[in-house]
């Protein structure tokens, strides 16, 4: 190797990996560190590469890029993975792959290296995207290679190698976390018996039900061609919108789930996931589609969703198929204009109004009180029609 760019978040298992990159290759490694809204675990990064001997760091603030370009393409689709997850830490990593590659190009590097685990789906959404921006990039996957098995081994490494470790990564922790802009996720430990209901600790972007507000927040979200931009009539950047709802979602106990899915690598995992804004994105998103997309339009988006939200999380974002599926999504929100009004108030995200100057909605059609172009004595034939089917199965039954 010639030189590595590594994925670095300045935690104990990238800075083990950082030096272990430069003892085993011999060569520089870069860091690049991608600020999607992850918090304070990015003040220390560029001190901690420094003091681990790397010349060239790259700390960049991608929050608006990830929002714009990765986040709302999916919400448009009304994304959920097997019927739950909003994939916050899926949509991530093309966007952590992508820039990495760029900025191997940008400094001479022929590989690059990343902390995910050989049992997690992440080691393959960071190279699927590594080899979809470049096919002849070289990857190091550490955990895949060397003899480290716990978090021992990397606590006494660090220790040998005076890499400084955090006074809460000296004990064994009680689960992994990943958090940026659209959710946060917790995994392993304390979580990984099903049965068992997770404790208050775990969350930290959301309040408990029972001290959220006694009173309802109503606001108003304003959507154009498919996406969100105004709050309350104040028109917002995309992240400063997912970032205002998180904190209105948050403070109501909106966006928890604890689920059991299936991960791309064959392993079935316990998740507990907070995504307070992005809860309120996908209601609001369904509600203006309601009144704006024709039936088939809707119900072939319906039909879409499952397989592109696998996609998704298989980590294919750049694939021929994803893309295929964006453009069909993205063809049909060109009337996806209006506004919709939401109550938020414990946990629950409650639609209360939507309207829009595309609308199909005619009152004097669904009326009981006008007659409108709707004549009731079509519908005779139409039942009819439809149940020459059921009469002629019917002679069958025994």
């Amino acid at each position: 190797m010639k030189k590595i760019v590594l994925a670095y978040s300045g935690g104990l298992d990238t800075s083990v990996i950082l030096k272990w990159l430069q003892n085993e290759y011999n060569c520089p490694v870069v860091t690049f560190t991608a600020d999607i809204g992850q918090g304070a675990e990015l003040k220390t990064v560029e001190t901690k590469a420094k003091n681990l001997g790397v010349n060239e760091i790259f700390i960049e603030d991608l929050q608006e890029d990830f929002v714009k370009n990765y986040v709302f393409p999916m919400f448009r689709a009304n994304t959920l993975y097997e019927g739950t997850y909003l994939l916050g830490t899926a949509i991530a990593r093309p966007l952590i792959a992508k820039r990495q590659i760029e900025i191997a190009k940008e400094v001479g590097a022929d590989a690059v290296a990343h902390g995910a685990t050989g049992k997690g789906n992440d080691q393959v959404r960071f190279e699927l995207g590594y080899y979809a921006n470049d096919p002849n990039i070289k990857v190091i996957a550490p955990w895949r290679d060397w003899d480290f098995v716990s978090r021992n081994d990397l606590i006494q490494f660090a220790e040998k190698n005076q890499i400084p470790i955090s006074k809460d990564s000296i004990g064994e922790p009680p689960f992994s976390t990943d958090a940026n802009l659209l959710h946060t996720s917790s995994e392993g430990k304390v979580l990984e018996d099903p049965w068992i209901e997770a404790p208050d600790y775990v969350y930290t972007r959301t309040q408990d039900i029972k001290d959220s507000p006694d009173q309802p927040e109503i606001i108003n979200i304003e959507y154009q061609n498919g996406d969100p931009i105004k709050i309350n009539g104040k028109k917002l950047k995309g992240y400063e919108i997912l970032s205002q709802l998180n904190q209105i979602a948050g403070k109501h106990g909106v966006g928890r789930i604890d689920i059991v899915e299936n991960r791309f690598v064959g392993i079935k995992s316990r998740g507990i996931y907070e995504t307070p804004g992005g809860t309120i994105l996908l209601h609001a998103h369904r509600a203006i589609e309601s009144i704006t997309l024709d039936r088939g339009e809707s119900h072939i988006k319906d039909e879409l969703m499952p397989k592109y939200s696998e996609i998704i999380y298989n980590g294919l974002w750049f694939s021929s198929e994803r893309i295929a599926i964006q453009k069909l999504i993205d063809s049909t929100q060109t009337k996806v204009n209006g506004e919709v009004r939401i109550k938020i108030f414990k946990g629950n995200t409650i639609v209360v109004g939507r309207r829009s100057n595309n609308s199909l909605y005619d009152a004097t059609l669904v009326s009981f009180d006008e007659k409108g172009d709707y004549n009731q004595k079509d519908a005779e034939g139409f039942i009819k029609i439809n149940s020459i089917r059921l009469k002629k199965n019917k002679k069958f039954d025994n």
